[in-house]
Order: C-alpha cells, then sequence, then structure tokens
C-alpha cells in the first residue's frame, strides 16, 4: 500500500518547522504538517500572556543556519518570537505543505504495510510511512489540583490560553504559581493592578536577566557581517552550557558550578528585596539550583516591595466563590483568578494515543517500563516514529540545539530507509537498551542525583525518581552523537510480501 504521504509531522512550533525545513534539504518533498492551532510557532503562537519573551538569549534561541540580526533585544518579546516563526516559513517553502485546524487523536502502525494510520479530528484518517513527533513539550496547560476552582465566581485564565480582552487594571489580582511564566507576569502586571497576591508552593532560583535594546548600529553590523553575530552566538551558546547544561549534568565533577549559581542567585535577591529578611526566606529554595528549571529574570522579586503586592506561601486550603481561602484560615476576595501553574509534560507524552504492532500503547510502555528512548528519538517496539523531543533529548540549554540534533537523527535514518528502499526503520532492541543504560548511569553524575532536589516540585521528574526530562549530555555530545551514531543500529526491512526481498542488513 502505498501512504498518503511518506512523512508526517505532527507539530507546528519551531520543531516540526525545523523538521519541515530539514525534510526540504534531504530532497524529501512528500510530507505534510499537522497541527491543531490556526497558524504556525507553536508556544509562541499560543502564548500571549503579558510580559511573555524568551529566557534564553536571542543570539542562542534561533536556528544556527537562520540567525535574526534585526532582534530588538537581547531576549526579545514573544511576538518577535512568532514573526521568526513567519519568517521561517515563508523562505524555507514550508506554507503548502501545511495543514492548520487540524488535531491528530491517535495514531496506530499497521504491521502489515509498514505504515502509520493517523486518526484525525474531523473524523478522517491519513496514513504515512514516517511519523516525525514534534508537538514539544509546552502544548496541554496544567491547572492547579485544588478545591473549587470550578465555582470561583470571577474571571480565570491561564497563561498559556491568555485572553487579550482581559481587563486587570484597579482590580484584586490572585496569581497562583511562581515558574517561568509567572516570573515574567507578576512585574508586568502588579503595577496595574488594585492588590496582587502571589500564591508560592515551591520558590524558584533565578539569575539576574541582562536585558537590553539592541542598538541600531550593531543590527547593521551583524547584517553586514554576519560572522560577528556567529561569534556572539558562539559566546550565548557556550555560557548557557557552562552556566546550566555542565552545571546539572556534571554536577558531581563540577560541584562548585552550582554552588557558584546559588551564592550569585541569593546577591541577586539581597539587591532586589532591599534587606527585608523575612521576604528573602520566603523566596529562597531550600532544593539545589538545578533540580527544577532556574529561570532568568529582571524585576520579579523587586516586585515584591511593592505596597500592593503579597507573597502568600501558606498553602491553598480551598478557591471559594469570592477568592482563595488559606491553611492558616485567612481569605482573600478576588476579581481575577491567573493560573501560571505551567504544563502537562511527562504526563503529556506522548501527546496522543500511539500503538505501536501489537496495538501496545506507548503511554502504557512508558509508564511499566519507565521513560526511555534511543539517542532520546526512538523507542523500541515502535518503527518508523521518532520525537523531536522525547526521554532523555533535551540537554537543558537551548531548545533549538534540541531541535538541531534530534532532526538530524530523524533525517538521516528516513534518508537510509530510502537509500535501502526499505519500508521500516525499527531500532534494534539491543541498541536501544544499551543507550537507555547509558542515560541511567550517567544520571548519577547529574544534579538530580542530589538529595538536595527533594521537595522541588520538579517536572524533570518521573513517579520513580528518574529524570527523563533532561539528557545527561551537553549539547555539543547531543549534536556529534546525531550526525555519528550508526546507520546499522537500526534494522530496515520490507513490507512483508515486497517483491524486493524481506530484510536489508
Amino acid at each position: 500500500m502505498t501512504p498518503d504521504h511518506e512523512v508526517v509531522v505532527v507539530g507546528a512550533g519551531f520543531a516540526g518547522i525545523g523538521a519541515a525545513i530539514e525534510l526540504r534539504r534531504a530532497g524529501i518533498e512528500d510530507f505534510v504538517v499537522l497541527d491543531r492551532q490556526d497558524d504556525v510557532g507553536g508556544t509562541w503562537h499560543a502564548n500571549r500572556y503579558p510580559g511573555v519573551a524568551v529566557d534564553i538569549s536571542a543570539f542562542s534561541y534561533s536556528y544556527a543556519f537562520e540567525p535574526v540580526p534585526t532582534w530588538s533585544r537581547a531576549f526579545p518579546p514573544g511576538e518577535e518570537l512568532k514573526a521568526y516563526a513567519d519568517h521561517c516559513v515563508h523562505k524555507y517553502g514550508i506554507r503548502p505543505h501545511l495543514r492548520l485546524n487540524t488535531e491528530v487523536l491517535r495514531t496506530t502502525y499497521d504491521t502489515a504495510e509498514h505504515l502509520w494510520r493517523i486518526a484525525l479530528g474531523d473524523g478522517t484518517e491519513t496514513t504515512a510511512r514516517f511519523v516525525i513527533c514534534a508537538t514539544g513539550w509546552l502544548t496541554k496547560p496544567k491547572a492547579p489540583a485544588i478545591e473549587g476552582l470550578d465555582r470561583f465566581k470571577g474571571d480565570v485564565v491561564h497563561t498559556a490560553e491568555w485572553d487579550p480582552s482581559l481587563d486587570l487594571d484597579g482590580r484584586r489580582v490572585g496569581l497562583i504559581g511562581t515558574g517561568a511564566s509567572a516570573v515574567q507576569v507578576v512585574p508586568r502586571i502588579a503595577p496595574r493592578v488594585e492588590r496582587l497576591r502571589v500564591y508560592q508552593r515551591t520558590p524558584i532560583w533565578l539569575l539576574p536577566k541582562l536585558d537590553f535594546a539592541l542598538p541600531e548600529a550593531v543590527r547593521r553590523v551583524f547584517e553586514a557581517a554576519p560572522l560577528t553575530q556567529r561569534a556572539v552566538r558562539a559566546v550565548t551558546d557556550a555560557t548557557t552550557e557552562i552556566s546550566f547544561v555542565i552545571a546539572m549534568t556534571h554536577n558531581r565533577q563540577f560541584p562548585f558550578l552550582v554552588k557558584g549559581g546559588e551564592a550569585l542567585s541569593r546577591r541577586y535577591l539581597r539587591s532586589q528585596v532591599k534587606g527585608d529578611r523575612a521576604l528573602m526566606e520566603k523566596l529562597t529554595p531550600s532544593y539545589a539550583l538545578g533540580c527544577k528549571r532556574p529561570s532568568l529574570a529582571k524585576g520579579y522579586w523587586r516586585t515584591f516591595t511593592r505596597g500592593n503586592v503579597d507573597l502568600v506561601t501558606d498553602g491553598i486550603e480551598e478557591i471559594t466563590e469570592t477568592g482563595i481561602r488559606t491553611a492558616d484560615g485567612s481569605e482573600h476576595d478576588l476579581d481575577v483568578l491567573v493560573l501560571a501553574t505551567g504544563f502537562e509534560v511527562l504526563e503529556n507524552l506522548p501527546p496522543f494515543p500511539m500503538h505501536g504492532p501489537g496495538g501496545r500503547d506507548l503511554k502504557e510502555f512508558w509508564r511499566t517500563e519507565r521513560f526511555q528512548a534511543y539517542e532520546g528519538s526512538s523507542v523500541k517496539g515502535y518503527p518508523n516514529l521518532w520525537f523531536i523531543v522525547g526521554p532523555y533529548s533535551f540537554t537543558g540549554g537551548s531548545w533549538f540545539g534540541a531541535i538541531d540534533y534530534q532532526v538530524t537523527h530523524a533525517v538521516r535514518v528516513i534518508r537510509e530507509a530510502r537509500r535501502r528502499r526499505a519500508t521500516e526503520a525499527a531500532i534494534r532492541p539491543e541498541q536501544h537498551d544499551r543507550s537507555f543504560a547509558k542515560m541511567l548511569r550517567r544520571q548519577r553524575n547529574t544534579i538530580f542525583a542530589n538529595d538536595r532536589c527533594a521537595g522541588s516540585n520538579s517536572y524533570y521528574f518521573d513517579e520513580r525518581g528518574d529524570a527523563p526530562a533532561v539528557r545527561p549530555a551537553t549539547t555539543y555530545e547531543a549534536a556529534w552523537r546525531a550526525r555519528h551514531f550508526d546507520l546499522d543500529d537500526y534494522r530496515f526491512t520490507y513490507a512483508p510480501g515486497d517483491r524486493r526481498g524481506t530484510t536489508t542488513r
């Protein structure tokens, strides 16, 4: 059977766009990119809350092959990232391959035909020889499990589903959460509201965000001499690798990196809260830096010194019709409730049911056998399928670094299958298991094996205590592996009955 498409890419965020560009570069034109949203950009199309911006330097937060000399700032706002997605789609001819407003309900592998059957939200089905799952992690908003949330009579909004028409001026606002989105929202809305109460379960480590407008002269230099921007990127990449990636993944070898980061963060906190020791104690994490993703901030901690902002650290007992009751018995009347509670991450892997040969659901496999994948990309027993961000794939640096090496991995295998005229590419179980064992072995050196991670409430960890959300390797090593892993780690075969034979090497 000839499938409808050679490749289906699920997701039109930067991961899906990157996969599409690389497929075209490899001479593969028979592909479609599916996305349930009405436009490209993924996170940067969906997230429109006040202050939304990138928290990795813009020089590193872009495709290496498509630098942007015209960023307005070192950490540009969300609308510039969305414009960058549109630019890449146009420049690299991806638009004709897009199929938007299309939700994938489930995928099922057809063992007889060596293809994936993909059930869509409109009741139709499409088929593909190969599937690249590029849905990312930040796609399913996580609502807090707090009693009474559905009873609140005021306005309720999740940061990932922000309503631009929501008026906060002069209103009493309660914000639940202190993660990356809260760090950006809080300083932006505090001057507008009558009263802002931020409900904190777990404090977050913050480092100073050295954000500044890029002068026009600098942008002209970048445009005239692209090598200068590449040099700047090399510096920001290395800085990110040392301060985030190596500090986390090689904590046993370089413990001073985490300790130095914590000292810098505490010093920054002291400068922001102006000597308020009680507030400083509330805002200082008890877990080690790196156990959950730290963030870069500008003005978040200082916001709590405003007269109209309160930091609430007592647990939330329940949400009432008019506000929030905390564990100490206090009741806070609110007009608006903002949920800055992040996303389902590991809980959302895979993002929809995936049934491999024999009908086994991938979610069931991962929950019973532990999260695992070969090089963070493919899973034994699930042929012709790759994840741009699977278990043990993201090193913790720039998202674009992960996109680059994961896309490289998938397209290398697809090209090899084409060269061998094979209809199925399946990772060999022994190679898969060897890769997984290596990840577990390396995890012993990471910050995640540190007992100071207790109480971090980090999405890096699963219920077994593993940290499959992070690959214990540098981005440079992961990129090298993607370009040099042995293609014979995969078994390439023909569909049963194919006249060309039964198997290649």
